[in-house]
């Protein structure tokens, strides 16, 4: 299993509040679709002016994560909406090799 993690920053509660909702009844269950994935995680909090967020999706496979993010798949893929909410984002994803997980 491979956890794939990144990191946006809306600038106000407003813009972190609809993007929570974006993830939660759009983007997060058209994931669902795609052969390979295994779920998501999704952390927000206050740091200074700025709401972080950061995402942890789970994957069997590099070639799952391609499936999702396109052949260079360390490139963030940001759908249009996140793009208008987010004031700025990682620019690529940090993966790791899953080796514990206690659900």
């Amino acid at each position: 299993m491979i956890a794939r993690l990144w990191r946006g920053w809306a600038a106000n509660t407003q813009n972190a509040d609809l993007y929570e909702e974006f993830l939660r009844s759009s983007f997060l269950p058209s994931l669902h679709e795609i052969d390979g994935y295994h779920g998501a995680s999704v952390l927000r909090r206050d740091v200074g002016d700025e709401i972080e967020f950061m995402t942890v999706t789970r994957f069997s496979s590099v070639d799952a994560i391609r499936k999702f993010a396109g052949e260079d798949y360390e490139a963030a893929h940001l759908a249009p909406r996140a793009r208008q909410l987010l004031k700025h984002f990682d620019a690529r994803c940090l993966h790791f090799n899953l080796v514990a997980e206690n659900l």
